[in-house]
């Protein structure tokens, strides 16, 4: 593999961009915080802080640019309603948050009319939303790419730690950083990148990806984005200066609420 390109890449948008949805996928089912969308952060659900961010990323993608909730029980909806935002309900089991955001999307806008679809995990209340403007204009730069990511650096206690996704990025021929592999063991022999796991896809790639079966490292390593790349899929990476910190267990949640108290969040 070869080390990422001289880093921070962070492109900017056009003018001329298509409608974009930023949709958030919600689950009750975490198996290390459950009912985790519900959680309260500073007197507002999990899944509330999240799109809140998303809202306001969505302010600098454009006046077509929408917000949406995909979730999987009534409680999730009924919370993001509560706050004047969009929820759908996506019934049943999906391999991955990037299938039941293509099923949400597919009950929303069958015809099509988003041309650019924003994965924001719903996780991380402390997402800069200025990421998702990053997301986008790596995905649109240039050379086209079926889909774009984010990576941040890669700060020492995460080398070790199987949770923290390792992003490897390459060059584009038109400067930006292109994905080639997502790992959870950094690597003595090449430079990874932390892997933000915010994704956009241009519509027509999604309903691609969402086709075929989960490959066998997404299955092995629980990586959704590898059934892309095993795929020949074309992937690039924008870049963020700090990785958010995403809510996955009760001590994350913890830290998060003690950092709304301090002010340092939303």
């Amino acid at each position: 593999m070869s080390a990422p390109h001289s880093m921070p890449f962070s492109p900017s948008l056009g003018r001329d961009l298509p409608p974009v949805m930023v949709a958030i996928p919600a689950r009750m089912g975490s198996v290390r915080l459950p009912g985790k969308p519900l959680a309260e952060i500073a007197g507002v659900p999990l899944v509330g802080q999240v799109w809140r961010r998303g809202r306001e990323g969505a302010a600098l993608l454009g006046a077509d640019a929408e917000v949406l909730v995909a979730a999987d029980a009534p409680e999730i909806c009924a919370a993001v309603e509560a706050l004047g935002g969009r929820a759908v309900l996506t019934e049943g089991e999906y391999a991955s948050g990037t299938d039941r955001i293509a099923a949400a999307l597919e009950q929303v806008d069958g015809e099509g009319r988003y041309e650019i679809v924003v994965n924001l995990q719903g996780d991380m209340p402390d997402f800069p939303p200025e990421g998702l403007a990053r997301v986008v204009a790596a995905l649109t730069a240039g050379e086209g790419a079926d889909m774009a990511t984010l990576a941040a650096p890669l700060f020492p206690e995460a080398m070790e730690d199987e949770n923290a996704v390792k992003i490897l990025c390459g060059e584009r021929a038109d400067g930006c950083a292109k994905a080639l592999d997502f790992r959870r063991e950094a690597s003595a022999d090449v430079t990874c990148c932390y892997h933000v796991g915010v994704y956009a896809w241009r519509r027509e790639a999604l309903r691609r990806l969402v086709a075929l079966p989960p490959s066998a490292r997404e299955v092995a390593e629980r990586l959704e984005q590898l059934r892309a790349l095993e795929n020949g899929f074309t992937i690039a990476a924008g870049w963020l200066d700090a990785a958010p910190i995403g809510v996955d267990t009760p001590a994350d949640l913890e830290a998060a609420r003690e950092r709304f108290r301090k002010g340092e969040m939303g």
